[in-house]
């Protein structure tokens, strides 16, 4: 087994698509045993069964990112197939619908930072011990521009998005002496099902897709790829005196 992440052992969470997705089929592709996690079972297992058919390591698992309980289940089999947990990856989220806060529900805010925040926070929780017991890992939390700036209509959004970011930090902080680094990374406008999903939710979805594009100087939505790639650099040990810091892959977007 060769490449940058050789021997390795990631989870990842919000594997079936998307960023999860094109995260695990690359960390695969640069060695590591990948489980991905999901409630969209098909999905998820097609993308492990793609890994596998390429030659990589790979196994799926049914998981709600707001059960702790479950993470418990899915921490111990991970261990128990693979034999550590080098690399977490919490990707799984969801976005906000572009509601007004002045009508928005706390049902719906809740919802949104359970999954976001509450979800990224029970996977620090249940696999930084096993890191830290190893000697050492390496979590990586999928962040937002929008836990940077605001947008209108993505007020729960905003709020998870920017909640993970100080997590993030003070995690890295508390578990550096253990081994544990912990980074997140900022995704701009991307080309997933999330954010095709926002554009065709909307009134005037071609407008807005227009408009967001104008406001990245790169002029252009990024790709799965470019994310992906940045989470293999933080999940490899060329980031070895990295921790604690904000990844931004945003095609310029929040320097304008």
């Amino acid at each position: 087994m060769t490449g940058r992440l050789a021997g390795k052992v990631a989870l990842v969470t919000g594997g079936a698509s998307g960023l999860g997705a094109e995260s695990a089929r690359r960390m695969a592709r640069e060695g590591a045993a990948v489980v991905l996690t999901d409630l969209q079972a098909d999905a998820g297992q097609a993308v492990a069964d793609e890994i596998l058919a390429a030659g990589g390591r790979a196994a799926f698992l049914p998981h709600e990112v707001t059960d702790e309980a479950r993470w418990i289940e899915v921490v111990a089999w991970t261990v128990e197939r693979f034999g550590r947990i080098d690399v977490l990856v919490n990707s799984a989220g969801v976005g906000s619908g572009g509601q007004p806060i002045l009508e928005a529900t706390l049902e719906g805010w809740r919802r949104i930072t359970a999954i976001n925040l509450d979800g990224t926070f029970l996977g620090v929780r249940h696999v930084a011990p096993l890191m830290a017991a190893a000697g050492g890992g390496s979590i990586i939390n999928l962040s937002s521009i929008l836990g940077k700036v605001g947008l209108p209509g993505a007020t729960a959004y905003c709020a998870s998005k920017g909640g993970v970011l100080m997590l993030t930090k003070a995690a890295a902080v508390e578990l550096a002496p253990l081994g544990v680094r912990v980074n997140s990374v900022h995704p701009g406008f991307i080309e997933t099902p999330m954010v095709q999903n926002v554009f065709r939710e909307a009134d005037n979805g071609n407008e807005r897709r227009d408009l967001i594009i104008s406001s990245h100087p790169l002029g252009r939505l990024g790709v799965p790829r470019e994310i992906a790639d940045a989470i293999v650099f933080l999940a490899s040990d060329e980031s070895s005196f990295m921790t604690g810091s904000e990844v931004v892959v945003d095609g310029g977007y929040t320097a304008v």
